[in-house]
């Protein structure tokens, strides 16, 4: 079920001032900043190797992450992990009696696919992700919208 690691993300109050950190000091490179309104969160997606730092911002102080860090301070939020086929991933867990957030996919950044189990569940906030179509590594996502990229 579980292909890899997909992204660590990290709540932050600016990721202006973040993402310095990862590439003024770290070398690293950033690879886009997007805005996913539905979650009212602003993102920073930084390549490391094979799996991503994903920088997360609030952009409503009534949002998830403000409240996070209100509560806890700015670290260390989920630990995403890569499925093949997400819907089958929620249901397999969901026969099991895993404590889901989401029961069906929504979506994420860069296109993809995602859901959260409960921390409950695993004592950490898992964020199961199918990546997006297009790159010619993911297998299609059933949930994009996109026409197929002729080859």
């Amino acid at each position: 079920m579980i292909k890899k690691i997909n992204h660590v993300g990290i709540a932050v109050n600016s990721i202006e001032e973040a993402v310095k950190l990862y590439t003024d000091m770290l070398g690293l490179k950033l690879k886009d900043i997007e805005v996913v309104a539905d979650q009212k969160v602003k993102t920073a997606i930084i390549p490391v190797g094979e799996s991503k730092i994903e920088l997360l911002e609030s952009t409503d102080p009534e949002g998830v992450i403000a409240k996070y860090i209100e509560r806890r301070g700015e670290g260390i939020y989920h630990l995403a992990l890569e499925v093949s086929n997400l819907q089958d991933a929620l249901d397999t867990l969901n026969k099991q009696g895993v404590a889901l957030i989401d029961q069906k996919p929504r979506n994420g950044v860069e296109g993809t696919s995602i859901a959260f189990l409960h921390p409950k569940a695993s004592k950490v906030l898992i964020e199961l992700v199918e990546p997006s179509w297009g790159s010619g590594t993911e297998e299609r996502s059933r949930f994009d919208p996109r026409p197929p990229t002729p080859q």
